[in-house]
């Protein structure tokens, strides 16, 4: 009987990716499953196959135990397919590109493009649709350059306190907007605006491969990317929140695993995560009081748990179907 009770959770995740892909597959007149655009018919075997993977990684991060694990493999996941997809519609096939276009593959361009065209992208609109559901979940299981943030900070030796952190990010996300609101008004040519988001993406991966990995912390996510910024403040649409139990010990051992800078000695003595935390869930396996707790309505812990955890998985596994550039 315990067996079937822990099969169940990953059956109702089969279950509602099946049913939400199956609607994609019927009813959009331009496949977006990409091995409809290939073989006819095929976005069925995809979509079967995208249900077995959402429920298998239920199956496995519903121990709180193996989540940091499967939460950064999957996550790299992700990112390779993205990557993957973009490299295969450049040199082979624009049938690998969503819009059958290309766009700079930067989570800054989710904000900047829209400003900058005057219109909202799919992308946009997906993004939008995770805040709203997961709240941060975007910044912890989809965005393709922080599964890259994430593995560099994760086997760095060192664990660096971030100061000053929120000045910073308003101040980035600030000369973001504005610099995209001039290249628009005075309509600069496309060509320089491109270059200027090219070169803004390579900054960012010189945080990535420098500075996260020095400081043991996520700082194109924590502190580069105005995406994660959006998400900081917009996640507060979303019901889910995290909170600490007072049987906290201060041990700080949480503090080590989050990679966000979350979990700070002020933050831990406020009882919740600070404002940059992504409801990932890897503090948990950390806490051997179990003080980290998810938070939904009434619901209990356990309960607002198993609801994040199924959007979560759910959205992972359906954006990995259709998401991309």
């Amino acid at each position: 009987m315990r067996h079937l009770q822990k099969l169940l959770f990953p059956f109702a995740v089969f279950l509602f990716i099946l049913t939400l892909l199956s609607i994609v597959q019927l009813k959009v007149e331009n496949p977006l499953l990409l091995a409809e655009r290939f073989i006819e018919n095929g976005g069925w075997f995809e979509l079967f196959f995208i249900a077995l993977y959402g429920a298998f990684l239920a199956f496995k991060m519903n121990d709180i135990q193996a989540v940091p694990k499967w939460r950064i493999i999957t996550w790299g996941v992700f990112s390779i397919v993205f990557f993957s997809q973009l490299v295969l519609g450049i040199l082979f096939s624009d049938k690998f590109l969503m819009t059958g276009s290309l766009h700079l593959p930067l989570p800054a361009m989710i904000l900047s493009g829209p400003l900058y065209r005057g219109q909202i992208s799919i992308m946009t609109i997906l993004f939008l649709s995770t805040v709203v559901l997961t709240g941060p979940a975007w910044c912890s299981h989809l965005c393709y350059f922080g599964a890259i943030d994430g593995w560099l900070a994760r086997y760095s030796v060192n664990r660096r306190k971030i100061k000053n952190k929120m000045p910073v990010k308003h101040s980035l996300i600030l000369i973001i907007i504005l610099v995209t609101l001039l290249l628009r008004w005075f309509r600069i040519n496309p060509l320089i605006s491109t270059l200027a988001g090219i070169a803004f993406g390579t900054a960012g991966l010189f945080v990535i491969v420098f500075i996260s990995r020095k400081k043991g912390k996520m700082m194109h996510c924590i502190l580069w990317c105005p995406i994660g910024t959006i998400v900081n403040y917009f996640r507060y649409i979303n019901p889910f929140r995290m909170y600490i139990d007072t049987n906290c010990t201060f041990c700080s051992s949480c503090s080590e695993v989050c990679k966000y800078d979350a979990l700070t000695a002020k933050d831990l003595t406020n009882k919740k995560p600070g404002i940059t935390c992504t409801l990932c869930g890897d503090c948990l396996s950390a806490c051997q009081v179990n003080s980290l707790k998810y938070k939904l309505f009434h619901f209990s812990p356990n309960v607002s748990r198993k609801i994040y955890l199924f959007l979560s998985v759910s959205i992972h596994s359906i954006f990995l179907a259709l998401a991309r550039i």
